[in-house]
Parts: C-alpha cells; sequence; structure tokens
C-alpha cells in the first residue's frame, strides 16, 4: 500500500491542475481530522476547493454533487463503487472499510483492503491521510496530531500498528499507562459522572454518584477542586480502581481498566487525546461540523465554542444513558436491540452503542443494536461487548439485512451501522434477529 502512495499523489497533483476540487468527508473524530489535515495540505499547495461533510454517503447525496470538480472522499466511498463509477468526475478516495465491490481503474483509491499483503494492520482514514500529506511535503508533519485524533475517534488505541506507532512519534505523543477514564487532564468528579470510557453503575450521569465515589476511596478536594486522574499518587489511583471494580462488579480484575493514555499537543497545550476526539465528535453529531474543523485548524474562538458544545453534548448523553433502562429492549442469547425511536436523538444513538458496549451489563461478545429515528429514515448502530468479539461481524450482519430491505450500510467488523426507511422498522428488526441467532450459531 505505501509503495503506491507515490502513484496516488502523482495522479492527483496532476489531475487537479487549473481544477476545483471538492471533498467530502465523514462526520465522526476520523473524517473530520481526515478532512482537517487535507484542508491544511492544500492550502500550502494553493489547491481552490470546497467541502462537504455528510452523516452517510447515500445515493442522494452523490447524485447531488457539482459535476465540474475534482471530487475526493475521505473516510467513505469504499462502500458505493457502483454509484460513484457513474459519474463522470475524476473521483480520488482515502478510506479504510471493507470493500465489497471490485473497484473500476477510472477511481483513484488509497485503502489497505486493496492490497493482497494486506495482514489487518489497522490505520485510521486520517492516518492515511496524514501519510499522503506527509508525503506531498514534508511540512505536513505538524499535522500528525490530527491523525492521532482519528485513531484514536476510531478505537484504534489498544493495540497499536507499526503504521500508527509511526504517527504517534511524528506527533511527539506522551504514552501513559493508566485508568481509561477520561477526560485525564480534567476534575476526577466530572471524568467519572461524563466517563464514556467506563460505564460505572450509579456514578455515570450522576454528580452525586461520582461525588460519592470519591468520598469512598479518601480522594478529597484541593483548593475545592478535584484532582484530574494524570495529578493521582500510587495509592489513590489503586483505590479509584478498587472502588470502580466494586461498582462495576468486575471479576476479571484491573486489567479491563488499565491502557494507554494519549496526550498530544493541541493550542499549545497537552490534552488527553481521547477528550479532544469526543469533543470533535460531538460537535459534528449535533450540526456544527464545520466548528470541529475549524478547531482542528486550531481557531481560537472554536476552541471557546467547541468547549460549550462538548458540555451540552455530555448532558445529552447523560439523559439518554438514564432512559435506556425504560426503553423495551429485544433480547436473544448473542444480541440485545434497543429501538429508541424518537426518545434519543439519532447525532448520539451510535456513541450509546459504543458506551454499552463498555458496559459490564453485558457479556463479551454480545452484539449491541440500537436504533433512533432520523427524520424519514432510522439510524442504526450495532457493537460488540468486550473486547475480543468472538469472531462476530457487526458489519457482515448488517449488510445482509441491508441486501433484503435496502439502505446505506457502512464500518467495521466490530462497530458498523446503516440507515433504513421508517417503513422498513419492523421487518427490518424481524430479519436483524434472525441474522443474529444464525450468527451465534456460525461462532
Amino acid at each position: 500500500m505505501l509503495n503506491n502512495i507515490p502513484n496516488f499523489i502523482n495522479n492527483f497533483l496532476e489531475k487537479t491542475q487549473n481544477k476545483d476540487i471538492h471533498i467530502i468527508s465523514h462526520n465522526d473524530t476520523d473524517g473530520i481530522t481526515s478532512i482537517a489535515i487535507f484542508i491544511r495540505t492544500l492550502e500550502r499547495l494553493d489547491k481552490t476547493f470546497s467541502i462537504k461533510i455528510v452523516k452517510q454517503l447515500e445515493r442522494e447525496i452523490i447524485e447531488k454533487l457539482p459535476k465540474n470538480k475534482i471530487l475526493i472522499f475521505l473516510d467513505l466511498g469504499s462502500n458505493n463503487i457502483k454509484d460513484l463509477e457513474k459519474l463522470d468526475n475524476e473521483i480520488f478516495i482515502i478510506d479504510h472499510h471493507e470493500i465489497i465491490e471490485k473497484v473500476p481503474e477510472k477511481i483513484h483509491m488509497i485503502n489497505p483492503h486493496l492490497y493482497k499483503g494486506y495482514s489487518g494492520e489497522e490505520i485510521s482514514a486520517s492516518g492515511l491521510t496524514y501519510l499522503i500529506a506527509k508525503k506531498i511535503n514534508k511540512k505536513n508533519k505538524d499535522l500528525a496530531n490530527l491523525a492521532v485524533l482519528g485513531l484514536i475517534g476510531d478505537m484504534m488505541g489498544g493495540s497499536l500498528s507499526k503504521l500508527n506507532k509511526e504517527i504517534l512519534e511524528d506527533a511527539k505523543t506522551k504514552i501513559k499507562k493508566g485508568l481509561l477514564l477520561y477526560p485525564a487532564t480534567r476534575p476526577l468528579n466530572k471524568a467519572l459522572e461524563y466517563s464514556s470510557g467506563i460505564y460505572i453503575p450509579g456514578v455515570t450521569g450522576s454528580y452525586r454518584g461520582a461525588i460519592a465515589l470519591l468520598r469512598e476511596t479518601g480522594i478529597e478536594r484541593i483548593n475545592n477542586q478535584y484532582k484530574s486522574l494524570l495529578e493521582l499518587n500510587d495509592d489513590e489511583m489503586s483505590k479509584l480502581i478498587t472502588a470502580i471494580l466494586l461498582r462495576i462488579k468486575d471479576t476479571t480484575g484491573k486489567e479491563e481498566l488499565i491502557g494507554n493514555l494519549y496526550l498530544i499537543k493541541l493550542f499549545n497545550k497537552l490534552h488527553d487525546a481521547r477528550e479532544l476526539s469526543a469533543m470533535i465528535n460531538a460537535c459534528s453529531n449535533l450540526g456544527y461540523s464545520n466548528m470541529a474543523i475549524a478547531f482542528c485548524l486550531e481557531n481560537k474562538k472554536a476552541q471557546i465554542e467547541a468547549d460549550k458544545i462538548y458540555v451540552k453534548h455530555k448532558q445529552y448523553l447523560v439523559q439518554a444513558l438514564n432512559l435506556i433502562p425504560k426503553i423495551k429492549k429485544e433480547e436473544g442469547q448473542a444480541y440485545v436491540i434497543i429501538n429508541a425511536q424518537d426518545q434519543i436523538k439519532d447525532t448520539i444513538i451510535g456513541t450509546i452503542a459504543s458506551i454499552l458496549s463498555r458496559s459490564k451489563d453485558y457479556k463479551e461478545g454480545k452484539i449491541i443494536v440500537t436504533m433512533a429515528y432520523s427524520k424519514e429514515k432510522i439510524k442504526v448502530s450495532a457493537r460488540i461487548a468486550g473486547r475480543s468479539g468472538n469472531g462476530r461481524n457487526v458489519r457482515e450482519v448488517l449488510n445482509t439485512v441491508i441486501e433484503s430491505i435496502g439502505g446505506e450500510v457502512g464500518g467495521h467488523a466490530f462497530a458498523a451501522g446503516c440507515l433504513i426507511y421508517k417503513e422498513k422498522e419492523k421487518e427490518f428488526i424481524d430479519i436483524l434477529k434472525k441474522n443474529l441467532e444464525i450468527e451465534l450459531v456460525k461462532v
């Protein structure tokens, strides 16, 4: 794949001479950081461009794309080959999602799944965009921190691939072992209350619950403020981990709670990369994608506004988590389907699925499917509980259903989503349940 990047760049630079460029990117953290990297790269090339951020690359969106511009797709496009092939535009794709159709020669693509030697080495779309940017101009090495945010946003911070380690080094990322609770740089009571890294019953989403947990551990306020996670001494950290284990009734030990904390510099200050990643995602989810991009490009005004939006987003998450126990669920041995309908915003239903997949309420390998209304459609998000996945592939499961009823699907084996029309709601659930039972038998 790396050997093909120079050819991809040469084609891009040649085809875009004196041409306008239109960039289409996904609205999650990986997509936003990808487009921020590409914007800065094009600015340094003195190229003219326009941008569009989308939740999902639907056929209707593709049909309305400008006819007279070079199109470049970031963090999407690999699942839309048939529709893209119909366009007369010159098309470039930088993506890391699975490819389910043959890619024609007219489409220029960098995607690890294209290459026979691909062995599953993980890299985000922002990581690929960064490697291309760095190859175009070494000055773009200063964009490595954005690629780190993208890989964290796409949950690739667990076991690092060789390519991701290279990006982390370029970004001069500081890595510390610690409790997977974020933000690690903010007061502990807030980190516990708004935690989406670890779901703690009675604490996550509860101000009083967070304070009660800290009192149990003997961690006191200093100058009317709690320490941050990074400021705890070994004894305090040990007591906090024990208290959390008791709350989540964890029988496996603290290993599940411990991992890498990534600290990167943005706005000339060290931040927890997971918090920045969540902040970018929050802005985009609430309809402020342009603000998220400006934040990535270190616009001071955007930093202030993004912080406000992030607070609002966390409040929505807390409200949604408190609603989950009240929502009727369809549950089997290997799955649970949570249909929130109009009770939870479609923009956060994927984040809710991710939080639940990391909670101890569901056994390892269980497939969690969340649904929420999105105007005339339904947003569906699927995750696998725990870390192993037990060989399951939620993207394949959703794709099989979509082939029967129609819709748009995308994602990875462990985290995927789709859009369906409301009138297909019951049919979707019925077929999905059958396919989830089949998936259990297969495994």
